[in-house]
């Protein structure tokens, strides 16, 4: 790749390095300079850039990233579209991230260029929370190196895939001494309970008896005929040794005793054994807390049909020291135990199906059929196949036609009785019906028919408030077009805006929010006025 100072008349096709403002002139870094873009650094006198020209043997950084992330994707993962060379990975199920952590490092060698960054091996997420992300540090990698790269991560299984939780039945066996409370009982069950809801499974099956080696037999296996795929006993005296009556009981039921301990604090004192390879753990007294421990570790692997092996357990000590210690900027337990994780945004669709389209004639354009298929239901298409979610579509002039028009896409609708008003009145009422938890909104208009899901997809790659990308509009050889993206925190100043203006006021206040997408071709971003853009389309 050459990178530096470039003369405006070899700059056609670079990428710009630097954000550049002069006069009308404002043009965002990585942009790719076009032929009208030249034109218009020479018309204001500027002959040199800072810029990045690739050269045989290197790849667009979104390409490579998206080669990448592709490959290192498995089962339960879902890869994003790339923008300014960066793809990320998501999750698509409730479960353990699993990561290949020798192979990812060896990746991370062999150039400066190609990067991937996960979530630790066997964190649980939640669907949309981001598991990793692959991304290439200057404008351009070199194809040999993504090579090396693309061979380590097809090499054996994917080097980042999700083992989803599945509902287990969970039996428990509690012990109980003379004199010992049942509510010391009860708080046991109900910790577990809530570990098991929080997984997806439902209320332990529990039975009690005393602490004694044939009753803990006896009730293990009525649980085992009770159809439990996990056995857990709670001992009213913590196991201190392999032979103690807990692991003594679990023998005696058929069961062995595999390993017992754990570098892991709170957790020291579990004990892990099997049935005929049936799961069964001895819990440490610490499982009675509602606080992380490591217990749920080894539950959690269970639950997400993983197997769990003694030097797996053994391996947990990097990491395992889980205990509350002054000084701590933020208790282990707490940070486990938030559900702040980094996610994906969650991005709204609004159609906006409304208008009276006066320019178009006698006919309502959103009705007007391209390939069989009315205008407006094109539009919806696109975007129920798109990362958005949820969709909605606002009808106002001619209402029950286009309804009719999408009643087999099943979207949901919406109503505006102002629509004369103009658009502003379908963006307030559909922002207004937004859920709480949405994190930004892709607006649409109806009469978009080539639009696509792609497109769509990468104002939703593009959309990073935090990095000043909180605005996100796509062009097309260096002109703007719609559906654009914007984040929640403008939803009550879009509110404010009237007329037929749509997003333009907000685009106009917030200009260093603004985020240009490049997207492929013209016929994406073009809507349908008049017959004759009509026609343009079907040439």
């Amino acid at each position: 790749m050459i990178f530096g100072p470039t003369a405006v008349e070899q700059a056609e096709g670079a990428i710009l390095a630097h954000s550049l403002k002069q006069g009308t002139i404002s043009f965002k870094k990585g942009r790719r300079l076009s032929a009208e873009d030249v034109e218009t650094l020479r018309s204001a006198q500027i002959h040199q850039v800072i810029a990045a020209r690739l050269e045989e043997g290197d790849l667009h950084e979104d390409e490579a990233a998206r080669h990448l992330a592709e490959v290192t994707a498995g089962s339960g993962a879902k890869v994003t579209e790339a923008f300014t060379g960066r793809c990320n990975l998501v999750a698509e199920a409730h479960g353990l991230v699993q990561i290949d952590a020798e192979r990812l490092d060896r990746l991370n060698l062999i150039d400066e260029a190609l990067t991937v960054a996960t979530l630790p091996d066997l964190e649980p997420v939640e669907p949309r929370q981001m598991l990793a992300t692959v991304k290439i540090i200057p404008f351009a990698a070199p194809a040999e190196a993504l090579a090396r790269c693309l061979e380590i991560a097809q090499d054996g299984s994917p080097l980042v895939r999700v083992a989803p939780f599945a509902a287990k039945r969970v039996g428990l066996v509690q012990t109980r001494l003379p004199g010992q409370k049942e509510s010391l009982l009860d708080k046991t069950r109900d910790a577990l309970d809530a570990r098991l809801a929080a997984l997806g499974s439902a209320a332990c099956l529990e039975r009690r008896c005393g602490h004694e080696e044939g009753e803990v037999a006896g009730e293990l296996a009525a649980l085992r005929s009770a159809g439990c795929e996990i056995l857990l006993v709670s001992g009213a005296s913590a196991i201190v040794d392999r032979r103690d009556i807990v692991p003594a009981g679990i023998e005696r039921a058929g069961g062995r005793v595999r390993h017992f301990g754990m570098p892991v604090d709170p957790g020291n004192l579990l004990l892990l054994a099997e049935w005929d390879e049936l799961p069964v753990l001895g819990l440490p007294g610490c499982a009675r807390s509602p606080k992380i421990n490591g217990f749920d570790w080894v539950l959690q692997r269970f639950v997400a049909g993983l197997h769990v092996e003694p030097q797996d357990v053994m391996r947990m000590g990097v990491g395992g020291l889980l205990k509350e210690i002054g000084g701590r900027p933020l208790p282990r337990a707490e940070a486990v135990e938030s559900s702040q994780t980094k996610r994906a945004p969650r991005i709204a669709a609004l159609v906006l199906a409304a208008g009276q389209s006066r320019r178009y004639g006698s006919e309502n354009k959103l009705l007007v059929e391209l390939d069989g298929i009315p205008l407006v239901r094109h539009t919806v298409a696109a975007a129920q196949a798109s990362q958005a979610d949820p969709l909605l579509l606002v009808t106002g002039h001619a209402r029950e036609a286009v309804e009719d028009a999408v009643t087999e896409t099943g979207v949901n609708r919406i109503h505006n009785p102002d629509y004369a008003q103009g658009l502003s009145t379908s963006l307030r009422r559909g922002l207004a019906s937004l859920p709480d938890d949405v994190d930004g909104v892709v607006v649409l208009l109806g009469d978009m028919p080539k639009i696509d899901a792609k497109t769509i997809d990468k104002l939703i790659a593009a959309f990073d408030p935090l990095e000043g990308r909180a605005i996100c509009i796509p062009t097309s050889h260096g002109k703007r077009g719609n559906p654009v993206l914007f984040a929640r925190r403008f939803f009550a100043e879009a509110m404010e805006i009237a007329g037929d203006v749509g997003a333009k006021p907000l685009i106009a206040d917030h200009a260093d929010q603004v985020a240009e997408v490049p997207v492929e071709g013209n016929a994406v971003l073009l809507d349908v006025d008049t017959p004759a853009a009509l026609a343009r389309l079907e040439s």
